[in-house]
């Protein structure tokens, strides 16, 4: 977890991240992202929206355990955020790190 956490954060500091659940259903509707990351707890409805979407387009997801304010502060930002778009890791091993 804590792995996967720093390199969440390395993602955001270095990489190209989309912020909010509206855009990670347009990411995955549209297939730009490489990884969207989903907090513990976003809606199921909206949870479904994006998992059903990143299927078809074959993005992985990633159900992060802490809730969306836990997911906004590793990101440093002042807000809550339910799903994340990664689309481009940056310097981050992000990608490898969910799957272990």
């Amino acid at each position: 977890m804590a792995d996967v956490a720093k390199a969440i954060r390395l993602a955001v500091d270095t990489g190209k991240v989309k912020f909010g659940s509206r855009d990670a259903v347009k990411a995955a509707l549209n297939g730009e992202a490489k990884l969207i990351i989903i907090a513990g707890n976003c809606p199921n409805s909206t949870r479904g929206d994006i998992q059903y979407f990143s299927k078809l387009s074959k993005i992985e997801t990633y159900n992060y355990t802490g809730t969306s304010i836990e997911l906004g502060s590793l990101c440093g930002k002042p807000f809550p955020v339910a799903a994340l778009s990664i689309l481009e890791a940056g310097n981050s091993n992000v990608l490898e790190a969910v799957k272990g």
